[in-house]
C-alpha cells in the first residue's frame, strides 16, 4: 500500500489543552466489528484467520446483552419437532409480518448455529442421557432451546471471548464507543457509496482514532436504554442503528419494542431479569391475592408470548394500582428449582427472596428492539461494505413480536452469513481513500455535563412514560415535540464541545427515540408489540413501517468538529 494511503495526521490541539496532542496515525484493518456480543464476536470467529479484524469493545468484553441471557438458542433438535414447526411458532409470534424467507433461512441454519457453538467450547447443559438438555419458553410449541443451565449468555459471551483472544489475527479494541461511520460519500467522493471507516472515541485517551477497513459490521446491540426500566446493559443506546441511518441506511419497525414481562422489582437490583424459562418450566403469575390472572386473557395462560404477557401485566398493574405482580415457582420441588435455576435461586437469595418457598416480585422492562437498519440475508446494508448483525438489524425474523430465544439464534446465523459475504469480496475492494483526522481543536471542553445528563433523563421518562407497553397517539405526539427540542439542543452541544461518551449515547439515543416515535405514529393499528388505544384493531393490510433517511443525511460532509 502507497504512503498516500496510509497517511497520518498533523498534531492536533484543543483549547482547554496549549501542548500539542501525539501524532495519531490511521489505523487499518480488513474487518471493523463494533461489538463483542453473540454477533460480532460470531462473525470475527468466522472469517479466515489472515483477515486482519479489530473488535470495537465499548466496555468490558462480556458487558453486551448476550452475557445477560438467560434463556438460551432455540433449534430443532428434538426428533419430536420440526423445522416447519418451528418456522410457523415464529410467524405466528411475530403477529403476521415476518419475513417468511428471513424466518426459513434463519430457522434452517439452526444446526450449523449449535453446531459453531459447540466447536468453539460451549458448555451446554446436558440431559441424564449426556445429549443436550431441550427447554421450552413462551411462544415455542416443542422443547427446542438448548441452554447452560439459567446462565446461557455468560456460557456464551465467556467462551467467544476467550476464542478471539486466541486468535493472533484479531485486535480487540477495548474501550473504545464508535461516533460515526466514514463513507465514500461523505467525504465527498463521487461514484457507488461504500463505507471505509469509522471514528471512535478512546475512553482511556479522550482522543478521537481513525480506523479505516473496507468492510465494516455494527453488531452493538439494541436501543433499550431509550426507556426508564429495561433489562440491558448500560451500552445498549441505539449506537448502530443511529450510525446507521446517519450514513444513509434505511431502518424499519422501530415501534415494535418488545418488554419482557417479568424483571425483578427489587431497590437493590438493577435490570435483573428473570428468565422467561422459569414459566417453562410451570411458574404461574399471580396477582396480590394469589389469583393466577394469564387465563383471563390467552389459552396459552403464562406461556403466551411475551408482548401478551406484558400488556397482561401492564393491565393489572394499572387496574388495582400496584407496582409489581408476582411469579410463582414454590409449587415446584426445591431440588428441581435450584437445578434448573442455579443462578437465580442464589442470585435471589442473597436479595433475602427464597424461590424455593417464596414468590418474586416482578415488572415488565423494555427488552428487546425487534426493528433496526434493514439487512438482506448475508448482514449487508444499503451501503456497500456496512453491514449490521444481531439486534442492530432488521432480518425480517421477528415481525411484530420476537419469539424467545430467537435472537441469539439470529446472531449466530447472520453473522456466519455475514462472514461467508465478506469473505467472498475480500480481494475484489478498490484501493483504500485518504481519511481525514479528527480535528478538535475548535471545541470547548464541556463545563456542565448536567445538561447532558438532564437531557438523558427526561428522554427516558417520557419515552417510558408516553411510548411504552399502551400507546396513543396524543402521548406519541407529545414525545415526538420533546424529542425534536432535545435533538437541536444536543446537536448544537455536540457541534460546540469536546466529545464524551455520555454525548456519544445520548446523541443516538435521541436519534433512535425519534426513530421509535415516528414509526409508532405511522402505524395505525394495534400490532404485536405495538398497542394503541386509538386504533386497538389489526389493520387489514400486514406491512412494514419503513424510514428513509433524508438526502442530506448520506451526503452531507463529515462532522468532524
Amino acid at each position: 500500500m502507497s504512503d498516500a494511503m496510509t497517511s497520518t495526521s498533523t498534531s492536533v490541539r484543543t483549547m482547554t489543552d496549549p501542548q500539542p496532542l501525539p501524532v495519531l496515525a490511521v489505523q487499518d484493518f480488513d474487518v471493523l466489528i463494533v461489538g463483542t456480543g453473540a454477533a460480532g464476536l460470531s462473525l470475527a470467529l468466522s472469517l479466515p484467520s489472515h483477515v486482519r479484524i479489530g473488535v470495537l469493545a465499548k466496555a468490558q468484553l462480556t458487558e453486551a446483552s448476550t452475557y445477560y441471557a438467560q434463556g438460551g438458542v432455540a433449534a430443532v433438535l428434538d426428533k419430536t419437532d420440526s423445522i416447519e414447526n418451528h418456522v410457523d411458532d415464529t410467524l405466528i409470534a411475530g403477529a403476521g409480518i415476518c419475513h417468511a424467507d428471513a424466518v426459513r433461512f434463519t430457522v434452517e441454519h439452526g444446526h450449523d448455529a449449535v453446531k459453531f457453538l459447540l466447536d468453539q467450547g460451549v458448555r451446554f447443559t446436558l440431559d441424564e442421557a449426556e445429549q443436550l438438555h431441550l427447554t421450552r419458553e413462551g411462544g415455542h410449541s416443542h422443547r427446542r432451546i438448548i441452554h447452560a443451565a439459567d446462565a446461557t449468555g455468560m456460557a456464551i459471551s465467556t467462551t467467544l471471548v476467550q476464542r478471539a483472544k486466541e486468535r493472533s489475527n484479531i485486535t480487540i479494541l477495548e474501550g473504545r464507543i464508535a461516533i460515526d461511520v466514514i463513507t465514500l460519500a461523505k467525504l465527498g467522493i463521487s461514484g457507488p457509496n461504500r463505507a471505509v471507516g469509522l471514528y471512535a472515541l478512546n475512553q482511556q485517551t479522550d482522543q478521537v482514532e481513525t480506523l479505516r477497513a473496507p468492510f465494516i459490521a455494527l453488531a452493538c446491540g439494541g436501543a433499550s436504554k431509550a426507556y426508564l426500566y429495561t433489562s440491558n446493559p448500560d451500552i445498549a443506546t441505539g449506537d448502530g442503528i443511529a450510525m446507521a441511518w446517519r450514513s444513509g441506511c434505511r431502518v424499519a419497525n422501530m415501534e415494535f419494542n418488545q418488554f419482557h414481562p417479568t424483571c425483578l422489582y427489587h431497590p437493590m437490583a438493577r435490570s435483573f431479569l428473570i428468565t422467561e424459562a422459569m414459566r417453562g418450566e410451570g411458574a404461574y403469575l399471580r396477582l396480590p391475592d394469589g389469583e393466577r390472572f394469564m387465563k383471563r386473557f390467552d389459552d396459552r395462560e403464562e406461556l403466551a408470548p411475551r408482548d401478551i404477557v406484558a400488556r397482561a401485566i401492564d393491565f393489572e398493574m394499572k387496574r388495582l394500582g400496584v407496582r409489581h405482580v408476582w411469579l410463582d415457582i414454590t409449587h415446584q420441588p426445591a431440588d428441581f428449582i435450584k437445578g434448573h435455576f442455579p443462578m437465580l435461586y442464589e442470585r435471589l437469595l442473597e436479595l433475602g427472596i427464597d424461590i424455593t418457598r417464596e414468590m418474586i416480585p416482578v415488572v415488565p422492562a423494555a427488552h428487546y428492539t425487534c426493528g433496526g437498519v434493514m439487512v438482506d440475508s448475508h448482514s449487508q446494508t444499503d451501503i456497500a461494505g456496512l453491514y449490521a448483525i444481531g439486534e442492530t438489524s432488521f432480518t425480517g425474523l421477528h415481525g411484530a413480536n420476537r419469539m424467545a430465544s430467537n435472537s441469539l439464534l439470529e446472531c449466530f446465523v447472520y453473522g456466519m452469513s455475514a462472514a461467508q459475504h465478506i469473505t467472498a469480496q475480500l480481494n475484489q475492494t478498490a484501493a483504500r481513500p485518504i481519511l481525514p483526522i479528527w480535528d478538535a481543536s475548535q471545541v470547548q471542553h464541556p463545563d456542565e455535563d448536567v445538561v447532558i445528563l438532564q437531557n438523558w433523563d427526561e428522554l427516558r421518562h417520557f419515552m417510558w412514560n408516553y411510548v411504552g407497553i399502551v400507546r396513543s397517539t396524543k402521548r406519541l405526539e407529545r414525545a415526538l415535540n420533546r424529542i425534536q427540542m432535545l435533538k437541536k439542543e444536543i446537536e448544537e452541544y455536540y457541534a460546540g464541545y469536546q466529545i464524551s461518551k455520555n454525548l456519544i449515547e445520548l446523541r443516538n439515543l435521541v436519534q433512535v427515540s425519534e426513530m421509535i416515535v415516528r414509526c409508532a405514529l405511522e402505524r395505525k393499528e394495534s400490532r404485536g408489540l405495538h398497542c394503541t388505544i386509538d386504533y386497538p384493531e389489526l389493520s387489514a393490510q400486514a406491512r412494514d413501517t419503513v424510514l428513509t433517511p433524508p438526502d442530506f443525511l448520506a451526503s452531507s460532509p463529515l462532522i468532524l468538529q
